[in-house]
């Protein structure tokens, strides 16, 4: 696939990843997460607690509870359930990952990482990059292509 029609699938499955991301729970932030492989969405997550549990994901104070999970993980996990893998897939997700979501994007093969959000912690992102994955930051806000 040329560069340019990478740049528009990239770019148009980061905003479908935001609106996914609007059936988040949570109040503080909502993230959405899409994996794609051979041209087709294999699972999606968006951040929020585990299954069975209330749909909030502050305390009292607004600080996330610590089982929230994150968009990537829930689309990960979510994929252990399903005929799927994620093996060479691209998981594009609204925010860059933290670390642990980093460390599950390894261990499920993934090989590319669209985002479109930098987080003010870049530990994710280095743990990508050093284990050679292939990561691009994309803010569809400021892309002109797009519109064509």
């Amino acid at each position: 696939m040329n560069n340019e029609k990478q740049h528009k699938f990239d770019m148009r499955y980061l905003k479908m990843a935001r609106i996914w991301a609007q059936n988040s729970y949570c109040q503080r932030r909502q993230v959405g997460a899409l994996v794609v492989k051979n041209g087709m969405i294999i699972s999606d997550g968006y951040n929020g607690t585990p299954s069975g549990f209330e749909n909030i994901c502050e305390d009292e104070n607004n600080v996330t509870k610590p089982y929230v999970l994150h968009a990537e993980a829930n689309a990960i996990t979510k994929l252990a359930r399903s005929n799927n893998n994620s093996d060479g897939a691209t998981i594009y997700i609204t925010a860059s990952p933290c670390i642990e979501c980093a460390k599950l994007i390894i261990q499920a093969g993934i090989k590319r990482v669209v985002y479109g959000e930098q987080y003010r912690l870049t530990d994710g992102v280095d743990l990508l990059k050093r284990a050679g994955i292939e990561t691009i930051y994309l803010n569809p806000d400021e892309d002109e292509r797009e519109e064509e």
